[in-house]
């Protein structure tokens, strides 16, 4: 935390952001989550024309709560019928996976939040007291179909047949920060680009933008 030269007055923006401005940042980061589903889903040839309309109708503040919708729709499609998936962190196979990469992308995310002089425990939609990384679990939203993506590729290759977490699975899932993802019109490795998405945070908050950079798959 001390790498951040001017940390004392950032972390004065963000305590002061409005809740106008949370929200509609809150509203840019499930539209950009949801239309990374939708893209996986239609990579996968699975019906994904709902998600995309979801994606354009998130409110300020997502009001409607478009982010739980579309997870429903989007974990009942992503993964082969016969593995019968229900996402759930105590869940079967490969909630394991995905709890793994979830884990990584946090502590990314939490890394470059630290580094652009944020608080990780401000959020601008978790809440939760007891959680020390709120704001992380907020800016990781849109990352996480990236994950998915890794754990689908694996559970392709291993056709079932190696549920546990050996070696070479987390060797593959820490892959994640190396993935190349399309971030404001550029090729960018997605541990760079969580700096660049954190940055973009404290602009917002800061009143020097309105956009958040967000990633989309190449």
């Amino acid at each position: 935390m001390e790498g951040n030269d001017v940390q004392s007055q950032r972390f004065r923006v963000q305590i002061e952001a409005s809740v106008p401005l949370k929200k509609q940042l809150w509203q840019q980061v499930v539209s950009a989550k949801i239309r990374n589903q939708a893209f996986l889903l239609k990579t996968n040839e699975k019906p994904h024309n709902t998600l995309e309309r979801m994606a354009s109708l998130v409110r300020s503040g997502d009001t409607e709560n478009l982010e739980a919708q579309a997870a429903v729709y989007y974990w009942s499609r992503i993964f082969d019928e016969t593995l019968q998936f229900r996402r759930g962190r105590e869940g079967n196979y490969p909630n394991n996976m995905l709890n793994y990469g979830y884990a990584i992308l946090r502590a990314t995310i939490a890394r470059a939040l630290v580094g652009a002089g944020l608080l990780p425990t401000l959020g601008i939609h978790h809440t939760n007291k007891y959680n020390a990384f709120c704001l992380a679990d907020d800016m990781m939203e849109a990352y996480r179909p990236f994950v998915d993506k890794i754990v689908l590729d694996l559970v392709k290759e291993n056709k079932g047949l190696n549920e546990e977490l050996d070696k070479p699975t987390k060797a593959k899932l820490l892959e994640i920060i190396t993935t190349d993802v399309w971030l404001d019109d550029e090729r960018s490795p997605l541990m760079n680009a969580t700096h660049r998405t954190a940055t973009s945070l404290y602009k917002c908050y800061a009143g020097q933008s309105r956009k958040l950079l967000l990633p989309k798959f190449l």
